[in-house]
């Protein structure tokens, strides 16, 4: 059931990324208006298009970077005791000499 959970999460994750391919459209639809009515401000509004573009790819790469996060880092806490459980066990039996 927690797999299944992950999955879905790491999926809800990643829509993200289907909002930054709209904003950047937006970001180069509004560079073709503003060139077309002032082409005279063209170099002044294409470095402001591409640090609009550069803010929105970053909002997307962050969607893959949590999906990640969601699939392989976070574990259940029942899973997590039971790797500090055998993790002190061994420890002990190193202690006392007996591995």
């Amino acid at each position: 059931m927690l797999e299944g959970a992950k999955s879905m999460g790491a999926g809800a994750a990643t829509i993200a990324s289907a909002g930054a391919a709209v904003g950047i459209g937006n970001v180069f639809s509004s560079l073709i208006h503003s060139v077309a009515r002032n082409p005279s401000l063209a170099k002044q509004s294409f470095g402001y298009a591409i640090l609009g573009f550069a803010l929105t790819e970053a909002i997307a790469l962050f969607a893959p970077m949590m999906a990640f996060l969601i699939l392989f880092v976070f574990r259940s806490k029942k899973e997590g005791f039971s790797l500090i459980k055998q993790a002190t066990i061994s420890q002990l039996k190193v202690e006392l000499g007996t591995i």
